[in-house]
């Protein structure tokens, strides 16, 4: 029997099975539903299942750099206990070093690791752990030199927060400082021509707002929005941020005083962006005693 893609998929809803297991548990099983979730209950590996409608913010954000190129990947899981357990640390480690090699989120889930798929790779962690977890990002960045930063390292590698900084010129510990910078400032694009339009325009919009309610002429007003706009492009862009090692000239500057060019940043850090359930601490606590 032919093994359809909307079999795949209505096998992955189901279970919770990465795609590569489902497709091969219907491939044994010649297409019967019911006996590859069996099949696949027997491997551990929809026991996944279970757990992936919990809400996995916590982890490690692992990231890995060859010659000219940088990779930042985020796993989730449920818990920050664990995020320090060791094969959790080294499942990261291990997905990281993939990504070096993979094109996309797709293709690193799909790329191999011992002869395994990553996203069987972390089936199996979530069976024997017992937590949710996912492979939730992955972002690519490539220079004449990658500078790196771990923020909160919870191992080499691997930390909170993770950091590149693609830079061109010979890098004499610049881009490091700079990938730190980055860590704590956040910065939301690489100067004013990156920011997304629409942010830009929002600002304006506010702006232009506030600076007409103060009742001045159109012509003050027109000057009040133009300086306004330049101090949100100078704490938002990392080339206009005041550089946090040195706040008496701007990251550009310590960039041109270093010899170096900054061409690009990557910045992930662990559950940005996941909403969090919300407990009250008696729920908190009776969740806790319950098990």
């Amino acid at each position: 029997m032919a093994i359809t893609a909307s079999m795949v998929k209505e096998l992955r809803d189901s279970t919770g099975a990465g795609m590569m297991d489902a497709k091969k548990a219907l491939t044994e099983t010649g297409g019967d539903m019911e006996a590859a979730i069996d099949w696949l209950r027997t491997k551990g590996l929809a026991k996944a299942a279970k757990k992936s409608g919990r809400t996995a913010a916590e982890g490690l954000v692992g990231i890995a750099v060859e010659g000219g190129r940088g990779v930042a990947i985020e796993l989730n899981s449920e818990t920050d206990f664990v995020a320090k357990n060791a094969e959790f640390q080294a499942l990261v480690g291990n997905i990281a070093r993939t990504a070096l090699g993979a094109a996309d989120l797709a293709a690193l889930n799909a790329a191999e690791v011992s002869g395994k798929p990553v996203e069987t790779h972390i089936g199996e962690a979530i069976a024997k752990i017992g937590e949710n977890m996912t492979l939730r990002r992955m972002a690519r960045i490539e220079g004449e030199n990658v500078a790196a930063y771990v923020h909160n390292a919870a191992a080499d590698g691997m930390g909170k927060i993770g950091v590149l900084v693609a830079l061109t010129g010979t890098d004499n510990g610049i881009g490091k400082q700079i990938a730190m910078h980055v860590a704590a400032t956040n910065p939301a694009s690489l100067g004013e021509a990156d920011l997304d339009p629409a942010l830009v325009e929002r600002e304006k919009a506010v702006l232009s707002e506030q600076a007409r309610e103060s009742g001045k002429p159109e012509a003050v007003i027109a000057k009040m929005i133009e300086g306004r706009m330049k101090k949100f492009f100078e704490e938002v862009t990392l080339l206009g941020q005041k550089f946090v090692i040195n706040p008496d000239i701007t990251v550009a500057q310590a960039a041109e005083e270093a010899g170096v060019r900054i061409t690009g940043f990557v910045r992930l850090a662990v559950g940005e962006g996941v909403d969090k359930p919300t407990e009250d601490f008696a729920a908190e606590v009776a969740k806790t005693m319950g098990g």
